[in-house]
């Protein structure tokens, strides 16, 4: 298995799927604060809520496993969802998340990256599954970019939904921004079923 290691948010060629484990129970990190971590536990990206007194936005921040700032992520007060580079303010806007559809059993989200000079966003990833079954898809175009699932075994009546498996396939997408689209989709669906809903706030 490649191990990713964290870098600036730009696209990384990942030659194999590769597997994260994502779940607040995580070995090393606080009880409570959603992590994901690769087949040898190690902690390979960390979600901050953070809590501000002079906005009214929520506030994520996306964490590296030594602990930098990779993404900031805000949830805007119409619903939608806007993530900026680093911890550094409001400057380097990378992408906007858009909820399409949100059904006590689907949820669909749209995905506008921000460029330079550009005049009109397009949808460049599309977000759907369904939150109980802690279960997404990241598509961009017709390919599939990457995908959480329960981990399923042979046998097994009652499958745990603390823990599940993020898989990202063989691309030029950076995985940074693939786990930001994930840690949006966690808490976009109905309240009981998201994830993020009782996570740690820093001041």
């Amino acid at each position: 298995m490649t191990t990713i290691t964290s870098a600036p948010i730009h696209p990384s060629n990942l030659p194999i799927p590769v597997d994260l484990f994502v779940s607040k129970k995580h070995p090393g990190l606080p009880r409570g604060v959603l992590g994901f971590a690769d087949s040898s536990g190690k902690i390979v990206f960390r979600v901050n809520r953070q809590s501000s007194k002079s906005s009214s936005d929520d506030k994520m921040v996306l964490l590296d496993s030594a602990g930098n700032p990779l993404i900031s992520i805000y949830r805007l007060l119409d619903g939608s969802w806007q993530g900026f580079k680093g911890n550094d303010g409001e400057k380097d806007l990378i992408f906007k998340v858009q909820r399409i559809l949100n059904k006590f059993t689907r949820t669909e989200l749209e995905v506008f990256l921000v460029a330079e000079n550009q005049e009109e966003l397009t949808c460049d990833f599309k977000v759907k599954g369904c939150h109980f079954q802690r279960s997404c898809t990241i598509y961009k175009g017709d390919s599939i970019v990457a995908q959480t699932n329960l981990m399923h075994k042979l046998r097994q009546i009652y499958v745990r939904r603390s823990k599940f498996r993020l898989t990202m396939f063989p691309g030029s997408v950076d995985p940074a921004l693939v786990v930001a689209l994930v840690v949006i989709f966690l808490v976009n669906g109905p309240k009981k079923f998201q994830i993020l809903d009782k996570l740690p706030v820093s001041i």
